[in-house]
């Protein structure tokens, strides 16, 4: 046989060592058969060897032959480079590049370096390397800047991408289409899709991965359904794209529609593999889809037979975030491999369900295990040990950080911070947070998240101006601490800050927001942020619909919050609440009735949120019989343990119609210790009714539970004075005097012109004071010429005091058009007085008037009060 037919024979044999079989055997054994044949000499064979070697992960091999090769030329140094960088040994290949004469290095030496450099992540010392090809080198090719394009978007470096796209233009390169996938794909990873859009709408036919970057870079900037869009516009698709769309409709958590994009994938017949499944069990985790869930994992089984280590730890997340712990745990067992995401996966499944206990045994059981526990992990278990119960562990957690060096980790630190803050330590906190060596922006957040659980205000806004740097989450975070501690007037100071320095909201903004409209019952603000949230087609997201309805209804504008209740296409239980809650608040007693008719129908269970609301309207309605008929089905039908709330809203109910009698039985047959908001419902009846003795009753019970409050001490006086016990009034007052006691300041506010005007008892401060107290002795004199209303300082006018909602609508009559209703807000309920003449005011003045107290409206027009209430 001759020698070409010989060197044919060995190059067939080393490719398809090479190719197909990749046996360390079988490569060492063609190696000793080519030195028996004597053609170890051949430059030829020696470098296929070398490639061989290469591809069966033999680098040790690779390099023996290598150093024993005399007369190398370009193809030996090049292979033995990529060998080097292929098998990760990058500071060899390094070494031997710098070795390799200068004069051989061509440009696939410089590529295979440069692409080495990005592979192994040094995507800095890649776009260094290219840097001095560029100064050395004499030829460039497309490759070696697919190479620095690939490490200039690991960087997210666009002002660098800007200058490798003008030189591939230099270069004649742009029409090339590795360059044009390189470029679309480098400035999508570097957030610039704009920059990706001209280079992409430049092609004339633009690639399938062209288009699938663009898929990517769409949903991160615009969201998946623009994503969506371009998808739909694809000439041809592949594995690829459905799966990057599958992939993102699961990451932003639109579960149905990820599983809806699965099934049309199946039906356009391709084949899932493990990257779609993955991401169709995390679509069902998210929301909690059991059904759909048990068929995937019926259907991995029959397709591929075994489970390997990704889908499984998709499988334990998917059953554990549904509930079902045992098949998590079973799931978990039957691998033959765990990494941490198995384990993280099933702790924090059990630690979702309350399980705190469990979680740490399993998190224990990992420890003696062989996985190494990392960054992600800590924080599960960390996680789990919030509030004092768990303060100790929480210690001892900490102190394993320290110990394992991983509280320098800054995964590791946010949790231990969040720890101490769940726990009410807040110092800790803090000096966790202060000896962090790398803080990023959720260190910061949650620092302003614990200084707002420990109502330290000023704190997190000093924490939030410090940072240097700020993400949506931030701005939510701070947004939250003023609103849900009481200063939804800064909150919205805030808000308005934000859309100035244009940070996009999310629907937690829009729900925090319109939460903090509905607080101050701002209508004309609220309605702008709801304008605001459909702008940016938030209006829709279910929990900003909810608070559109709560903001509505609690600025008194029913119609408006039943308008956006029957927007929303697919209510849930908050939903339902939110609309029971506007009709009872606003005193449409029916209409909450039928509402709740309404919600069972569409089987929606209620829970006993939505029987306050039930229970209240019938109350304000005096509807006993159906107001009877519903408490006996909370508990019979439903299952619902009465709380005091439900307790109070019927002992309110008994107590209007004069049944205070069954009012006092259903007090004493109460399973558990009634609270203060129960005796006063019993309390606020008698006086309607005048029984004194029993108002005493209540008053005593009322004075043990809560004694700083003096509400019960001025209820029971003004009964006594009602009952012409002149004398039980003055001890009563000596005795709110002797306990120190104040009564709780009312306050009233109408918004005029974009702006809410405070009012007090007999303010002084507000700038049109003088103009105001003109106004109402104008309009008392017309009330008393009325003969319906006489006044105890009726004779004496300039000792005469306005309470605050008074002055609040002498202001409105001064500054809102006739044709306006005029609608005053008080943080507290309105006295008998101030009612009546309130009713007397809407009659003299032809006006519409509206009075919230505390959170129930009252509706006054000619003289006549919509709601049945106290008076």
């Amino acid at each position: 046989m001759c020698y070409m037919q010989i060197s044919q024979k060995f190059y067939e044999a080393f490719k398809h060592c090479s190719l197909s079989l990749k046996s360390p055997h079988i490569a060492r054994k063609l190696h000793a058969q080519l030195i028996l044949s004597g053609l170890h000499t051949s430059l030829f064979l020696l470098n296929n060897l070398l490639h061989m070697y290469s591809n069966c992960g033999l680098t040790h091999d690779a390099f023996q032959v290598f150093q024993e090769t005399n007369h190398r030329n370009i193809f030996t140094w090049n292979t033995m480079i990529r060998a080097f960088v292929n098998s990760g040994r990058i500071n060899e290949a390094d070494k031997l590049f710098d070795e390799m004469p200068v004069r051989v290095k061509d440009s696939v030496s410089w590529t295979t370096m440069i692409s080495g450099y990005v592979q192994n992540g040094f995507h800095e010392r890649g776009v260094e390397t290219f840097s001095l090809m560029l100064r050395d080198s004499n030829g460039l090719d497309p490759f070696s800047f697919t190479s620095v394009m690939k490490a200039c978007g690991l960087l997210g470096d666009s002002r660098l991408g800007l200058e490798l796209h003008g030189l591939v233009i230099k270069f004649g390169f742009g029409m090339e289409t590795c360059i044009q996938n390189s470029l679309v794909g480098m400035y999508v990873k570097c957030g610039d899709v704009s920059l990706a859009e001209t280079v992409f709408f430049d092609i004339e036919r633009p690639s399938l991965f062209c288009w699938n970057s663009m898929i990517y870079g769409y949903s991160q900037m615009y969201g998946p359904y623009k994503a969506l869009e371009i998808f739909n516009q694809m000439p041809e698709r592949d594995e690829v794209s459905w799966n990057t769309l599958i992939s993102i409709f699961s990451q932003h958590g639109f579960g149905v529609e990820c599983l809806a994009m699965f099934v049309e994938m199946c039906n356009q017949g391709f084949s899932p593999n493990f990257m779609s499944y993955g991401s169709v069990l995390s679509a069902c985790a998210s929301i909690s889809d059991l059904k759909w869930g048990a068929h995937l994992h019926a259907r991995i089984l029959r397709m591929e037979h075994s489970l390997d280590l990704v889908l499984g730890n998709g499988l334990i997340d998917m059953y554990a975030k549904c509930g079902r712990l045992g098949l998590a745990r079973r799931i978990f067992s039957s691998l033959k491999d765990r990494d941490h995401v198995s384990w993280n996966s099933l702790i924090t499944g059990v630690a979702q369900f309350g399980l705190d206990e469990d979680a740490l045994i399993l998190f224990n059981q990992m420890r003696q295990s062989s996985v190494v526990l990392d960054e992600f992990i800590l924080p599960t278990a960390l996680g789990v040990c919030s509030g004092q119960n768990y303060a100790t562990t929480g210690e001892l957690l900490h102190g394993y950080t320290i110990k394992s060096g991983m509280d320098s980790s800054a995964p590791v630190g946010n949790a231990v911070i969040t720890m101490y803050a769940k726990c009410g330590d807040t110092d800790k906190a803090n000096f966790v947070f202060r000896l962090m060596p790398l803080r990023n922006t959720i260190s910061w957040t949650a620092m302003i998240t614990a200084f707002s659980r420990s109502g330290d205000i000023d704190k997190a806004r000093e924490c939030f101006d410090t940072m240097p740097e700020r993400n949506i989450i931030t701005w939510n975070s701070m947004l939250s601490t003023y609103v849900q501690n009481g200063f939804s007037e800064e909150g919205l100071k805030l808000y308005v800050l934000m859309r100035s320095n244009r940070v996009q909201p999310d629907w937690i903004t829009f729900t925090t927001s319109i939460r903090a409209c509905a607080d101050l019952a701002i209508v004309k603000l609220g309605m702008q942020v709801v304008t605001h949230a459909i702008k940016f087609g938030l209006s829709s997201n279910i929990s900003v619909a909810n608070s559109i309805i709560t903001m509505y209804s609690r600025c008194g504008q029913i119609e408006e919050a039943k308008n956006a209740f029957d927007s929303i296409y697919a209510k849930d239980l908050i939903s339902w609440n939110a609309m029971l809650a506007a009709f009872a608040q606003n005193g449409f007693g029916r209409k909450v009735i039928e509402t709740f008719e309404d919600m069972l129908k569409s089987k929606c269970k209620p829970n006993h949120i939505s029987y306050v609301s039930v229970l209240s309207g019938c109350s304000h309605m005096g509807l006993v019989d159906e107001g009877k008929h519903y408490f006996d089905s909370m508990t019979q039908v439903f299952g619902i343990s009465p709380t005091n709330e439900h307790f109070a809203c019927m002992v309110d109910l008994l107590g209007r119609a004069g049944l205070l009698e069954q009012a006092k039985n259903l007090i004493e047959g109460m399973p558990f210790k009634p609270n203060a908001t129960v005796w006063s419902a019993l309390l606020g009846a008698c006086r309607i009714h005048h029984d004194l003795r029993l108002a005493e009753t209540a008053a005593k019970n009322l004075m043990e539970l809560d004694v700083e409050d003096s509400g019960g001490y001025v209820l029971l006086a003004n009964i006594y004075g009602e009952s012409g016990e002149l004398e039980n009034v003055a001890d009563m007052r000596k005795l709110i005097k002797a306990k120190g006691i104040r009564k709780s300041t009312g306050c009233s506010w109408i918004e005029v012109d974009n702006r809410v005007n405070v009012f007090t008892v007999d303010d002084t401060s507000h700038p049109q004071i003088k103009e105001v107290h003109i106004k109402l002795e104008e309009i008392m004199k017309k009330i008393e010429d009325t003969g319906k209303y006489i006044s105890v300082d009726s004779s004496v006018h300039r000792s005469r005091k306005y309470h605050s909602e008074k002055l609040a609508f002498a202001f409105g009559l001064l500054n809102l058009p006739s044709w306006m209703p005029i609608r005053v807000m008080k943080n507290l309920r309105v006295c008998d007085d101030c009612h009546l003449v309130i009713k007397l005011l809407s009659l003299v003045t032809s006006r519409e008037l509206i009075m919230r107290d505390g959170y129930r409206f009252h509706h006054f027009k000619d003289g006549f009060c919509s709601c049945k209430d106290y008076w």
